[in-house]
């Protein structure tokens, strides 16, 4: 199988590229146009691989799209490619909508007419594989409910709002055009080379750094935490087994309380770093917290029943499992992070 993988440089991207080079004997193309989150150093464990490519490219742009399905002739897309964070969609929304909304479209079009290009069983054969959010489902609240395949939409932020707008497009050109598509919802993704600004990183980074570890409100929000080398597995499988035109919602069956987070981040921490900078007796004494968010969603949870009976899938890591794997990478990994905090892994993006 050849692979055309958007947003390839980014978390969960670079993770499923890592995965299929090391776990298959398929080739990948990594489309990136490399944004603040995308990162050429979370593909260094691959790069040498003569079946990787990496090609520096937007997916709004469709001239740089037709010429990629033109020379690579993928047999599959999976679309990973969006702006992710619900902080940064609620101070600048217009760029979640042009990637997101804007950029999907121009994908499917240029992938609809890449397919319709090729013979019948080629064509039979090909997959877009659309990577969505549970968070366009909206918020469960303080119901013991469970999102679904079926559940209505219902986002609550711009981010969310960008994506299930482009999930309604992707089923549209498979309703319209006939496009083999695939749809999977993911819940909250951790893991090793996650950009430093999501909740786990960034309590891990501020607490070796001895800087307060914000948490909006109580921190009762409520997350299904799935740890992103199961998720890149889920991924593989979807596209290998899944059905056309069919959803997979794909979670850790891990729900936590952030606040609950953050204390178990601080625990592992006392284990593996019990030296603190001075004046610091205890990790947990750093927790701040601050003004909740706009619109904050109270609960997430997926159903997950769906992948597990039709497909085989389920999670291999518990939350704790997963959790002290992540914190050990990142005191592992110091550079990764560190190039990231200075800026210098921007050094390594190719010129326009």
């Amino acid at each position: 199988m050849k692979y055309l993988i958007t947003g390839g440089a980014g978390f969960i991207g670079s993770a499923v590229v890592r995965y299929l080079i090391s776990h298959t004997q398929d080739e990948v193309i990594v489309v990136d146009c490399l944004t603040y989150a995308g990162n050429l150093e979370s593909l260094v464990p691959v790069s040498d691989s003569h079946r990787y490519h990496f090609e520096y490219a937007n997916i709004c742009d469709r001239t740089a799209l037709d010429a990629l399905f033109a020379k690579y002739q993928p047999d599959a897309v999976m679309h990973l490619a969006a702006e992710s964070h619900v902080d940064r969609s609620i101070t600048g929304p217009a760029k979640f909508v042009e990637t997101n909304v804007l950029g999907t479209y121009t994908l499917l079009e240029a992938a609809r007419h890449y397919w319709i290009g090729l013979d019948v069983q080629v064509r039979s054969a090909f997959r877009f594989h659309h990577v969505s959010t549970d968070e366009v489902y909206g918020d469960l609240g303080d119901s013991d409910g469970l999102f679904t395949e079926t559940t209505s939409y219902n986002p609550s932020s711009p981010y969310s709002a960008s994506k299930a707008s482009s999930d309604h497009l992707v089923r549209a050109w498979a309703r319209t055009y006939g496009l083999p598509v695939i749809v999977t919802n993911c819940s909250n993704n951790y893991g090793p080379y996650q950009f430093p600004e999501k909740l786990i990183p960034l309590i891990i980074l501020n607490a070796l750094a001895a800087k307060p570890l914000p948490v909006y409100g109580q921190g009762n929000q409520i997350r299904d935490w799935l740890y992103v080398d199961d998720h890149a597995r889920a991924l593989h499988c979807v596209l290998k087994s899944g059905k056309p035109g069919a959803t997979y919602n794909i979670g850790g069956h891990n729900e936590q309380k952030n606040i609950d987070v953050v204390n178990l981040i601080c625990q592992i921490l006392e284990e593996l770093v019990p030296r603190k900078p001075i004046g610091l007796s205890r990790y947990s004494d750093l927790i701040t917290h601050v003004a909740d968010r706009p619109g904050h969603d109270l609960r997430y949870a997926i159903d997950g029943s769906k992948i597990a009976s039709e497909l085989g899938w389920v999670p291999q890591e518990t939350f704790e499992s997963g959790l002290r794997k992540t914190v050990a990478w990142y005191l592992n990994h110091r550079d990764w992070w560190q190039h990231i905090l200075d800026g210098t892994y921007l050094e390594l993006r190719p010129s326009c």
